[in-house]
């Protein structure tokens, strides 16, 4: 299990200058709405991925007034201590761990790991593709480094291939930068098709299994995973679609495009499901995604949940929290306005701790 076990907080986000302990395997940190308990849980988050959870600026983490931040961590991985700090200021970005550098932040990606669950967050449901697009890239990348680089080298081909084509005034006469580009977006783009594909078979069976468990019932779930891959290979759609790209200056087929249509009892959960369906999905999916790193990682995942109990029902907060009692789950830090709510819902001899903001 990785576990955090201090954090120390300067200019970032509503902290000036502030350190945290987490010596219990569940925190409570309690305080009124606009305390800091989100941002708190968001820099425990930040140290996992070296990004917030909540917003893809770095300057929106800085304190206001300020140039830039820093966050400090003393964490455990794989039973050795290790001190993880994350520093941004006039838009460069350092990490360090033990006081070394990282010669590419990206190898810290998958060393330590953390899922966030805020019950508003349901625009993975209602909103657009780009979304789960980038929450399901980032389970991949933490699980298989072939494919975070395979993503990262597509999505620059990318924007090379639409300034290409916005350059073209007129159908070109010489296409020997178009070929490079199709040819080295159609493998990467096939290995992560290929690799999206895989990782729904195994993520589905769990999914199911924890709506059914915080729904309370057998009602049937599907997710059905769209990607014009599943037509015909990417090299065809790039080849075959060069009007059109031409026409609209952007690259309108790929895996940029792929998207999860979710459904229960047969209906588009988006536009015909409950809240409480919403609900129970949404905690699902996160679930499973905690359960799916758990499984590939070898090591228990930070679960990080955000005022979920202003938010959920009796029965689904009672079934959340044998879930994450269960000996499946590792350190839980979470987030309420009422500390005593926490102490009635875990029990008097419970091994929670808790920050009062």
């Amino acid at each position: 299990m990785n576990s955090i076990h201090k954090i120390s907080l300067f200019q970032f986000r509503n902290y000036a200058s502030a350190s945290f302990d987490f010596p219990e395997p569940v925190t409570c940190i309690a305080g009124l709405n606009g305390s800091g308990k989100t941002n708190l849980l968001d820099a425990v988050y930040y140290l996992c991925y070296t990004k917030s959870c909540f917003t893809s600026y770095q300057q929106n983490c800085v304190q206001t007034g300020m140039d830039g931040f820093r966050v400090t961590g003393e964490f455990t991985r794989e039973g050795r201590k290790e001190v993880i700090s994350a520093k941004w200021k006039g838009g460069k970005k350092e990490l360090t761990a033990n006081d070394a550098e990282y010669e590419k932040i990206t190898d810290h990606i998958g060393l330590y790991s953390a899922v966030m669950i805020a019950p508003d967050d349901t625009e993975l449901i209602n909103g657009g593709g780009e979304l789960r697009r980038k929450w399901m890239d980032g389970i991949l990348s933490q699980a298989d480094k072939i494919y975070l680089e395979k993503l990262i080298h597509y999505q620059r081909l990318l924007l090379q291939r639409n300034a290409w084509l916005k350059a073209q005034a007129f159908r070109p006469t010489d296409n020997t930068e178009l070929d490079f580009y199709n040819a080295q977006m159609a493998a990467d783009g096939t290995y992560i098709y290929e690799q999206r594909s895989a990782f729904l078979q195994v993520f589905l069976p769990l999914l199911n299994d924890f709506y059914h468990r915080l729904s309370g019932g057998r009602e049937p779930i599907e997710v059905v995973y769209t990607s014009d891959l599943s037509v015909k290979p990417l090299k065809d759609w790039l080849t075959q679609n060069l009007e059109h790209d031409l026409r609209y200056q952007r690259t309108l087929r790929g895996i940029h495009k792929d998207d999860w249509d979710f459904s229960v009892n047969g209906l588009q959960l988006r536009q015909f499901g409950s809240q409480g369906q919403k609900k129970s999905f949404l905690f699902a999916l996160k679930l499973a995604q905690y359960a799916y790193l758990t499984k590939v990682q070898g090591h228990l995942p930070i679960l990080l949940l955000d005022d979920i109990f202003e938010k959920l029902d009796q029965n689904r907060m009672e079934a959340l929290l044998r879930i994450i009692r269960s000996p499946d789950f590792g350190q839980v830090i979470l987030t309420d306005t009422h500390a005593g709510r926490i102490r009635d819902a875990f029990g008097a001899g419970a091994n929670v701790g808790y920050i009062n903001l």
